[in-house]
């Protein structure tokens, strides 16, 4: 890393407020994640005017769900190649705008269930792109001295997308219907990718982009060997994404988890999201914190800290039956996960050459969408046959383990990365 000046001068908030490229970069992204949960409200309230037959009635929103899910298993990957070939903000921008176009097509296209699936199918895999190609454009934006901060920064509006995203999604659409009955909640998701677009257009981006690969054709198969290869070659960035697996697929357990301890702290089960906020609220404050003071701080064991802190409160919270216990233990949670997700994420991004960036972030992007979707498939089953408590141990011990013996592995590594 570069060294700072001054931490007030060089690094920190203040640096990056006036970056003008990160901060298109920055509202862009917020934009584009929050017409994100927007369009997945509006995808299963469009539901009850599409003709669903009879025998996915039960399942259709579940359906839906897999149409999402299935190409970021499939494509993730696959979407880095095109990112090392072609410049980050096009693709950037040429998602967006895909998005928006195959959004309004719903408005004259026919009111059949397979064509809603194909529609999202279709969205979910162009967005395979966009992930990986903004990751790679941070370190383009903004100076080394500032990465843990912009990282900090993107962590924290990650978190509040996802509430906020939900949150006004429902009042948002149905104030478009108020307008008009035919088609209006279609024009506003669509308007929202295409403002993000536009705020991604004013991005300026320096890279250095091999314009005679243009004309090759891609092999993927061999594309994605290469990128193996060199994971496997470096044993620090293979590492780090196995502790992004282990955190995210452990936050992804956690709001099904978060079902089954509303009655030991007193919440009825509609009332999980309480708990579930109380972990993001953590993140934003932990976020915060290492953007504010993190080149500060001695950042090659920070995520065995994350990871020691999660497995004791997961622990601690097989005996927890107060409320205000309850929302304390899910905050230090959050708290924990972001001094795993920021430094992780930064040491990935200063590791990584930027002629790979495409490839790796894919790979990421793969790796944790998987994570995410293992919990989501065991954790409801194993609660009910071997009960919370024992679960919550196991996760508990799963996340200690995987925080030791990755940070063993990388410690010399990590000391030469701060």
């Amino acid at each position: 890393m570069i060294p700072a000046k001054t931490p007030t001068e060089a690094s920190g908030f203040k640096a990056l407020l006036k970056n003008r490229p990160f901060l298109f970069l920055w509202t862009g992204q917020i934009v584009s994640q929050i017409a994100d949960k927007v369009l997945l409200v509006m995808s299963i309230a469009l539901l009850t005017s599409y003709n669903v037959p009879i025998k996915y009635a039960a399942s259709s929103s579940s359906y839906l769900m897999l149409a999402t899910t299935i190409p970021a298993i499939l494509f993730g990957a696959a979407a880095g190649i095109f990112v090392d070939r072609y410049p980050k903000k096009k693709i950037m921008v040429f998602s967006d705008v895909v998005r928006g176009i195959l959004i309004l097509s719903l408005t004259i296209l026919p009111k059949e269930f397979v064509t809603l699936l194909l529609i999202t199918f279709i969205i979910s895999v162009v967005t395979q792109a966009f992930a990986p190609a903004e990751q790679s454009a941070i370190p383009l934006v903004v100076k080394p001295e500032n990465l843990l901060t912009a990282n900090a920064l993107f962590t924290t509006s990650t978190m509040a997308s996802l509430i906020i995203g939900f949150a006004i999604g429902e009042p948002l659409l149905t104030a478009a219907t108020s307008i008009s009955k035919n088609g209006s909640r279609e024009v506003l998701v669509a308007i929202l990718y295409f403002i993000a677009a536009g705020l991604g257009q004013l991005v300026r981006v320096h890279e250095n982009i091999d314009t005679s690969r243009h004309a090759q054709i891609i092999n993927p198969w061999n594309e994605l060997k290469i990128g193996l290869k060199y994971l496997r070659s470096n044993k620090i960035l293979l590492n780090a994404m196995v502790q992004l697996a282990v955190l995210f697929s452990t936050i992804a357990a956690l709001p099904i988890l978060s079902i089954k301890l509303t009655a030991e702290v007193g919440l009825k089960p509609e009332q999980f999201g309480f708990l579930v906020a109380a972990m993001g609220i953590g993140l934003v404050i932990g976020a915060g914190i290492l953007g504010h003071w993190g080149n500060r701080i001695q950042q090659k064991s920070l995520p065995l800290i994350g990871f020691v802190s999660m497995s004791i409160v997961l622990a601690i919270f097989t005996f927890v039956n107060n409320l205000l216990i309850g929302l304390l233990c899910a905050g230090i949670l959050g708290l924990g996960a972001s001094l795993i997700a920021v430094p992780i994420q930064t040491l990935i991004q200063e590791k990584t050459p930027e002629s790979m960036r495409g490839k790796v972030f894919g790979f990421q992007n793969n790796a944790v969408n998987i994570a995410v979707a293992i919990p989501l498939i065991i954790t409801g089953p194993a609660t009910d046959k071997f009960g919370l408590q024992p679960v919550l141990w196991g996760v508990s011990l799963i996340v200690v383990i995987a925080g030791i013996w990755t940070w063993n592995n990388n410690r010399h590594v990590l000391e030469d990365a701060v």
